[in-house]
């Protein structure tokens, strides 16, 4: 069954498309891949399915409901929660109240907020850092901060954006790790992501976005023997 559907999504910047007639559905459970160049329009396309931009055409529905309109705070209560390229931790708040935060989309308690957020800053392994300030952590460190304060809103549904950005092998591969760790919970995922080794590897399913359309989409065997994908953006990394 499909917890997410987007069904012929564009938006438009005055008279710029960055994203056109996009469609696609991610099952429940699922890791699904979002690739492309940079520029392409993947940030914009999780942004309209998020709330944070209301699609120009087009309709996002999430486990069966209908998201057009929604702002990213009720979008967030439904249970779909995203990360960002740039990650925005409270970095005078510590990492522990970091992760409160999100904890508090759910509960008005301080000590249920507490205590979920406990939870999560030992599922991303940041025990050991739980009264150090957000605006200390070195770049891994803060991903894996980004991550826990999406999960202590307890999602059904996940989106991390370049998760492994500026990520050295050993930072990306303990985030691999997560990333499985989260489906073993259930939880649905997509992932936009420039290392193709680590996409190809998490991913079930590959959507392909070039110049803000749907290029292609498929299994990863099937998106790397896609000569359309190779061309626009595999190149010699294929």
């Amino acid at each position: 069954m499909a917890i997410l559907e987007v069904k012929n999504v564009s938006k438009f910047f005055g008279g710029l498309a960055a994203n056109s007639d996009v469609s696609f559905s991610v099952e429940q459970g699922m890791i699904m891949g979002l690739i492309g160049p940079n520029g392409a329009g993947k940030t914009t396309l999780f942004n309209c399915i998020t709330g944070y931009y209301p699609p120009s055409r087009g309709e996002v529905t999430f486990d069966g409901r209908r998201m057009n309109g929604l702002q990213p705070d009720k979008v967030c209560k439904l249970g779909m929660a995203r990360t960002w390229q740039k990650v925005r931790p409270l970095a005078k708040m510590s990492v522990l109240d970091n992760v409160m935060v999100g904890a508090l989309c759910r509960t008005n308690s301080l000590k249920v907020a507490r205590d979920v957020a406990m939870e999560q800053v030992k599922v991303v392994r940041l025990e050991h850092k739980l009264n150090f300030l957000a605006g200390g952590l070195p770049i891994g460190e803060r991903k894996k901060l980004e991550v826990a304060r999406v999960l202590a809103t307890r999602p059904k549904l996940v989106l991390l954006d370049e998760i492994m950005g500026g990520l050295n092998p050993a930072e990306s591969e303990e985030l691999i790790q997560l990333i499985f760790d989260i489906k073993k919970d259930g939880i649905t995922q997509v992932v936009i992501e420039h290392d193709m080794k680590a996409i190809m590897r998490i991913s079930e399913r590959i959507v392909v976005i070039n110049s803000g359309e749907k290029l292609a989409e498929g299994t990863p065997a099937e998106i790397v023997a896609t000569p359309e994908v190779v061309a626009a953006y595999l190149g010699s990394e294929h």
